[in-house]
């Protein structure tokens, strides 16, 4: 797989740019952990095995599903009236606006992905809905847009193993997190090595495969910027998640999806 960091970059914000067009079907481009068309029932179907519940599904804002993502990050979230809450890799902003109706009209989520085309989508989404305890910002997760000791809660659906840098991203996730704040992530992780092959295209590193880290090095790079409390643990439905990623491999073979938590300590 090319080693420039600037191509894979440029690809993964070309093919979601494609997906928040509907010019795509998949995981920008594949069968990876997108699909693009919040309408049709399998986007429904894929969605439920994320864990979004029906009530989830059927609320004002079902338009921004768009099965992007490995799992359901407010069910491990916990969230609370009053919370400020941080979605990295927000997308169309599906899970923004879920833990907007948690936080209340007291808290406040912001929502921040790389793709302009996903932020002018989420935007209107919460402007149609008169949605105020909102904001997206346009901005790479390795450089937060977010001011320091500002969040309670940093939220994330399969988005840091599409990065290039996740040592960056949780030196970020440390910076902007208030004392006592807590991280839950929902991603996928690597398992075995996958063949050099799949390695190699560049396509699957944007599809949500080549991208992951093995569990113990998401541990390390976690525990080296500070955080306390670390769980990953795998989903029970993993398979099922992601067994149509790949028409090349089986790929459940080589990657899981799990839900990864962490606090940072109070002073």
């Amino acid at each position: 797989m090319s080693d420039d960091k600037n191509e894979i970059r440029s690809k993964i914000r070309e093919n979601y740019s494609q997906v928040a067009q509907a010019e795509s079907e998949g995981c920008c481009g594949s069968s990876g952990c997108c699909s693009g068309d919040a309408n049709t029932q399998d986007t429904i179907q894929i969605a439920q095995n994320l864990g979004y519940s029906a009530e989830d599904l059927d609320s004002d804002f079902a338009e921004a599903n768009q099965g992007l993502g490995c799992g359901n990050p407010k069910a491990i979230a916990d969230l609370s009236q009053g919370e400020v809450v941080l979605d990295l890799g927000s997308g169309p902003g599906f899970d923004v606006f879920l833990a907007a109706e948690e936080v209340g009209e007291t808290g406040k989520v912001i929502g921040v992905d790389m793709t302009p085309e996903m932020i002018e989508k989420a935007r209107n989404k919460a402007q149609e809905n008169e949605v105020n305890n909102v904001e997206f910002r346009l901005g790479e997760i390795e450089h937060l847009p977010v001011a320091d000791e500002s969040v309670d809660v940093i939220i994330s659906n399969c988005v840091i193993n599409l990065s290039v840098d996740k040592e960056a991203v949780f030196s970020e996730i440390y910076r902007v997190l208030k004392p006592g704040g807590r991280v839950a992530i929902s991603d996928i992780l690597k398992s075995n090595q996958l063949p050099e092959e799949v390695a190699d295209d560049l396509d699957n590193y944007s599809s949500c495969i080549t991208g992951a880290l093995k569990r113990e090095t998401m541990q390390k790079v976690i525990a080296d910027n500070n955080f306390s409390d670390i769980q990953i643990k795998n989903k029970s439905n993993s398979e099922q998640i992601v067994k149509d990623w790949s028409q090349n491999v089986k790929v459940e073979d080589y990657i899981f999806s799990a839900y990864i938590t962490a606090h940072k300590p109070k002073k």
